[in-house]
């Protein structure tokens, strides 16, 4: 029998989902910024990129065999890609719980949202911003507030030190400003 007639199996696939997980039982906080980057690739996956592929699914699946039709077999395969990413999307903005660190004010404790510089023991400043899981990115300054860096920074003060475990050993990190402003 063709390739063609068989039922497809998504499962193996649709235990793909992306790494990202969070804590049972803790909310999805996430700043403006990220809420509004996740709605926007939401809105690209659902509404340009997906109807585009449907077409091209379509009228490679009316050029006869699709068992060695390229277009129609990679077509269905980015088509369950595209969908697997649009409800992971809609969960994660269903479960957000938005905070703007911007309405926080004047504050010299570490919360979400907080913007953190840091001195190590070695006199190195790092500046940290705490965000939401799925807008975190070590490279660009951005820790996820469920991170071993975050939870050692969390309710803190300017001036006191947090200890932060790591590979090599503890590492004591001084505070020496937090700020809350606007986050991308």
């Amino acid at each position: 029998m063709s390739k063609a007639f068989t039922n497809e199996d998504d499962t193996v696939e649709d235990d793909l989902e992306p790494q990202v997980q969070l804590p049972t039982g803790v909310k999805n906080y996430i700043t403006p910024g990220g809420y509004r980057r996740l709605k926007e690739e939401l809105d690209q996956l659902w509404r340009v990129e997906r109807p585009e592929l449907v077409k091209t699914i379509t009228w490679a699946a009316s050029n006869g065999d699709r068992s060695e039709n390229g277009d129609y077999i990679y077509g269905k395969k980015r088509l369950r890609e595209i969908d697997r990413r649009v409800r992971f999307l809609r969960k994660r903005l269903e479960q957000a719980e938005v905070v703007d660190p911007a309405t926080r004010g004047e504050c010299d404790q570490v919360f979400f949202g907080a913007t953190v510089t840091v001195c190590d023991s070695e006199g190195c400043e790092n500046i940290y911003s705490i965000v939401g899981v799925d807008e975190a990115n070590v490279g660009g300054g951005l820790v996820s507030w469920v991170s071993p860096l975050a939870r050692a920074l969390l309710k803190l003060r300017e001036g006191e030190v947090a200890m932060l475990r790591t590979p090599t050993g503890i590492q004591e990190l001084e505070i020496l400003s937090v700020i809350y402003r606007e986050l991308g």
